[in-house]
């Protein structure tokens, strides 16, 4: 398998990209700008020697040219030196050239119009570059004669040429100078600000090696949050795996009610087969839900069906009337048409089984559920439940003590202490809430249930267990 390549080298690539072509197309333009800025020098200092031709120059009655040139050290006096020029009739007629012209065939092309002036680069037969400029020009030699001349400057553009190329040289060095050194600190500032991502990745293969159990802290804020959705998904295995461990427990406790009522209904004879039928689908149901407990995190409201709770605590009340046939009991149950649990339907199954079987196996005579919705709370807490009894209470001390597993109020009680501990698992499972007090009316213990909710109408789920 291809080895994935590095963040690191991909933001340096996707950056070295840009940057070395926007550098490339700095060089062309400044070089452009360069070369047409030379050439402008260089046409207007061929145009002032065209000046000082004009200047100097003298045309006879006879149509000859008589110049002398003002400067003796003008490159126009040396031959060969680079600089020509030349004066022509309006036909193309040399008049005068420079005797730098001596020996050097320079062909100035075509004559132009009075009144204009060109500028051409051209290349004579031995490969020397010249630019030539041209004026056109009306003059007056004589009171009422006129002529038309071409006065025609050229210059070599081999200096020109070097001072362009000189230029380049320098902007190539420059720029990959100032490129490599943008690199090389762009390396530098992505090696430190991927130096939490490396850190990430390495503490993540020391978890899956065992030696770390969670990720560390002081990620920066946009690590911060994958670290901690990391840290709730190993929180949320071991809890798993921890919930695999328990599974027997739980599964004991929940069937201890359900074989409870066949006990009963064993009592009453062949009458009671139809209870005994439904007591023993409810045990395989159980049996399954707590097997699928187990091998998933369970919790998740997303994509679940709403469960209708009137009709779980209805079957409820009754096997509990059943199961504590023994007192004179009485259970009230006020649950809101509407309420329904965002959640798998065994877990609110079991929660509520829990809390009424406590409630009876602790009260007098007397136990009472409430059960509804509540749209200013958060949608995780938005399903209330409570169930209160008569009986003797928790103590404050304690109210926190019997949410452990095994742990009863009363030692002495019958009782495995995995119910209310069952009931928490729950509650932490789906984000909820979950608060023992003291029944204001009863007088006895209340325990007071928050887990997801909604109205019915956003799906129902009849039969969720």
């Amino acid at each position: 398998m291809a080895r994935a390549p590095s963040v690191s080298r991909q933001l340096v690539f996707a950056v070295a990209v840009p940057l070395v072509l926007s550098f490339a197309l700095t060089v062309f333009v400044l070089d452009h700008l360069f070369r047409a800025s030379a050439i402008q020098a260089l046409q207007d200092r061929l145009d002032q020697e065209v000046i000082a031709l004009v200047t100097a120059a003298e045309l006879t009655d006879t149509g000859r040219m008589d110049l002398r040139l003002l400067d003796p050290e003008s490159r126009l006096s040396r031959p060969r030196s680079g600089q020509y020029a030349a004066v022509r009739s309006a036909r193309g007629r040399v008049l005068w050239s420079s005797p730098s012209s001596e020996g050097v065939a320079v062909d100035y092309g075509a004559p132009v119009a009075i009144g204009r002036s060109t500028f051409v680069q051209v290349k004579l037969a031995d490969g020397t570059e010249l630019g030539i400029l041209n004026r056109g020009l009306e003059w007056d030699y004589a009171p009422g004669n006129r002529a038309n001349l071409v006065f025609s400057v050229a210059e070599d553009l081999a200096g020109l040429n070097t001072q362009l190329r000189q230029f380049r040289q320098q902007l190539v060095a420059w720029f990959g100078a100032l490129t490599l050194m943008l690199l090389a600190v762009l390396g530098g500032l992505l090696r430190r600000v991927l130096r939490p991502v490396r850190r990430l990745e390495q503490e993540i293969a020391e978890v899956d090696s065992g030696r770390r159990a969670e990720l560390g802290e002081g990620f920066p804020r946009e690590l911060s949050g994958v670290a901690r959705s990391l840290n709730a998904l190993l929180r949320s295995e071991r809890a798993r795996i921890a919930r695999y461990r328990d599974t027997l427990g739980n599964l004991a406790h929940s069937l201890k009610t359900p074989l409870a009522v066949m006990r009963a209904s064993l009592s009453g004879g062949g009458a009671q087969q139809a209870t005994l039928d439904h007591e023993i689908d409810r045990i395989a149901r159980i049996v399954d839900h707590q097997l699928q407990r187990a091998a998933t995190s369970g919790g998740a409201t997303l994509g679940q069906q709403t469960v209708a709770v009137a009709p779980l605590v209805a079957d409820l009340r009754v096997a509990m009337l059943k199961v504590h046939a023994g007192k004179d009991l009485a259970i009230d149950a006020d649950v809101a048409p509407d309420a329904g649990f965002a959640g798998d339907g065994g877990d609110i199954t079991e929660l509520l089984g829990n809390l009424i079987d406590n409630a009876c196996k602790w009260c007098r005579a007397k136990v009472r559920i409430q059960v509804r919705l509540d749209a200013a709370r958060p949608a995780a807490q938005r399903l209330v439940i409570g169930v209160e009894d008569d009986g003797p209470g928790i103590a404050p001390e304690d109210r926190q003590r019997v949410l452990g597993r095994g742990v009863r109020a009363d030692e002495r009680a019958s009782g495995h202490g995995l119910g209310l501990a069952m009931v928490a698992d729950t509650v932490a499972l789906y984000g909820g809430e979950l608060v023992i007090g003291e029944s204001a009316s009863l007088h006895g213990a209340c325990f007071s249930v928050a887990l997801p909710g909604r109205p019915l109408e956003e799906g129902v789920l009849t039969s969720p267990a």
